[in-house]
């Protein structure tokens, strides 16, 4: 299912940007998501600094490990050893036990990430073993739909390599852009700045963009 702001922020971004209206002619179909948070969050731990091929199949163990029910009560009672059979790091597999455990025992409940400002629930998140501030956004994008996630810079740090690269394709920029520039596009684009970043994704590698959350 698409975000109920789909066909809006299309409209709004052909009109402000001619880059923009081209990718959105070019690449048909839209975001689609889990609202599965725990599901989502696991799977992104997994596919963590690997290649998508890797991620993918670390998460299919995962998966079947969990007898196809990927769920903190499941994740909780499978030991390390477990999840490091599925090809995961030592930390990724704290980092997802450690998720499991904060769920049950609501010392960190997904539900209110609803009621935060973006940065508020980036945060939140961050303070979740395993989970930066790259991790944080896709999730707010992909799994609570913000329409307005632009993961390139935030603060000191530099996000989505891919995303930039697709910046500097399109629009002709040396590689990194400038930051400023970057800014730039945010206030042009926003405030659809996911389906923006959806579509800057899917013309760098068509096939396998965006990561399904």
């Amino acid at each position: 299912m698409k975000p109920k702001w789909w066909n809006k922020g299309k409209r709004y971004l052909s009109k402000r940007d001619r880059v923009m209206a081209k990718l959105i002619r070019t690449y048909k179909g839209h975001l689609t998501t889990r609202s599965n948070f725990f599901y989502s969050l696991t799977r992104s731990i997994c596919s963590q600094q690997v290649s998508t091929k890797s991620g993918d199949a670390i998460f299919s163990r995962f998966e079947k490990k969990c007898s196809g029910k990927i769920n903190p009560k499941v994740v909780s009672k499978l030991t390390l050893s477990n999840l490091r059979s599925c090809g995961l790091s030592r930390n990724k597999a704290l980092g997802i036990k450690s998720l499991a455990t904060k769920i049950l025992d609501k010392s960190f409940d997904p539900k209110r990430i609803k009621f935060m400002s973006d940065d508020e629930a980036i945060s939140y998140l961050v303070s979740l073993r395993q989970v930066g501030v790259w991790t944080s956004m896709m999730i707010l994008g992909f799994v609570y739909n913000r329409p307005n996630i632009w993961p390139t810079y935030y603060k000191k740090n530099t996000l989505d390599i891919g995303l930039l690269r697709a910046i500097s394709i399109n629009y002709k920029k040396k590689y990194l852009p400038p930051k400023s520039f970057t800014i730039q596009l945010q206030k042009k684009f926003s405030p659809y700045c996911t389906m923006a970043t959806w579509f800057l994704w899917r013309s760098i590698d068509p096939e396998n963009s965006p990561i399904q959350y």
